[in-house]
């Protein structure tokens, strides 16, 4: 007879669950046999797996505090939302506020809170605005404001003091994997464009800055962040730490391109910089004829394309990568060839029927 005890079980409240992040973190959450999972969204989900999902608007505190204050079971906050907003500034206000309110409802309720988990990303480091230190550490120091990514940690940070529970802060790079509807999704971008290259007959050319095609990056596979995840808020030597997740590669798109064409059945052609948000604006049409004549699922365009977001990676004329190596002395030691990630994913979205 087993006199080991059961694992205690424990409650994932995964916050953005429809978006690449969280969505895939749910995922992983249900091949764990010790977990109970909770997904928040504005449109909610589909409760059919172990995952059941609630509607909120997390910028409504009378409707975050009403939906997620009875939840007092809740071990594990995994926060993954955002809202867009067309300038940094802007984006301060909703997504400090989202993550205000969770924390708000869910902690003087849950009394066996143990963990918070905050994803975050480059932009801590000014990755966005241009050119900036490289290999970036945790321990580089912030850059001015406005910048929601820093006052959400500094709000954990002061919140954390004299509790119970801990947090932990996850850099990824580029996150890539599947999901619908998200604003920020580069592989479905890339799907997307060489898929109707293809169907007009156009080799695959890259479309960002002449000095992009040159630049030195790295990604970060959506289920390797799950993972990266759900580890470092269950391991006790990670509490109050951030931490870069990287797939552990580097790589430049010119010698990934024509790779990625060679995965479509496309040619090159030399890189022309142009803007997706313009180019591809007016091929809505376009893809509703792909669908039918290729049998795909009805997605619709809105929901597969993310040209802004492909316009905004795809200007990174500078080198973009972090040191991850502070996860491997903590204790995470998963990589992944962000080649083979790429083809996977393009794999996976030929399976569901999303592109031809």
């Amino acid at each position: 007879m087993d006199t080991k005890e059961a694992a205690p079980r424990k409650t994932a409240l995964v916050i953005g669950a429809n978006g690449v992040i969280g969505g895939n973190l749910i995922e992983y959450l249900e091949q764990l046999p010790d977990w109970d999972i909770i997904g928040v969204s504005r449109r909610g989900g589909d409760s059919s797996g172990r995952a059941r999902y609630i509607a909120v608007d997390l910028l409504n505190e009378g409707d975050t505090r009403e939906k997620l204050g009875i939840l007092s079971q809740v071990t594990h906050i995994f926060y993954a939302a955002y809202q867009d907003r067309p300038t940094w500034a802007e984006l301060v206000p909703p997504n400090l506020a989202m993550l205000v309110n969770v924390v708000n409802a869910i902690e003087p309720n849950a009394p066996k809170l143990q963990h918070i988990s905050l994803m975050q990303g480059y932009k801590v480091y000014g990755a966005h605005l241009g050119p900036f230190k490289t290999p970036a550490r945790e321990t580089d120091a912030y850059h001015m404001p406005p910048e929601f990514n820093v006052d959400q940690q500094q709000f954990l940070e002061q919140r954390q003091r004299g509790s119970n529970w801990t947090w932990t802060a996850l850099r990824p790079s580029v996150v890539c994997g599947f999901a619908l509807g998200n604003p920020m999704n580069l592989a479905m971008v890339i799907a997307i464009y060489a898929s109707i290259s293809k169907e007009l007959g156009l080799p695959l050319r890259f479309p960002g800055k002449p000095g992009a095609y040159n630049s030195l990056l790295e990604m970060t596979d959506a289920g390797l962040l799950s993972r990266a995840t759900v580890w470092a808020a269950t391991d006790e030597r990670c509490a109050n730490q951030a931490f870069n997740i990287t797939n552990g590669d580097l790589f430049r798109w010119n010698e990934l391109w024509p790779k990625i064409a060679f995965n479509f059945g496309l040619e090159t052609a030399p890189p022309l910089q142009m803007s997706l948000e313009v180019v591809m604006a007016d091929k809505e049409e376009l893809w509703k004829t792909m669908v039918e004549k290729h049998g795909l699922v009805s997605n619709s365009y809105k929901d597969v394309s993310s040209w802004r977001f492909g316009d905004f990676v795809f200007s990174w004329d500078y080198d973009f990568f972090a040191d991850g190596t502070k996860a491997r002395r903590f204790g995470f030691h998963e990589f992944i060839d962000t080649e083979a990630m790429f083809l996977n994913i393009f794999d996976d979205l030929r399976r569901r029927k999303v592109i031809p």
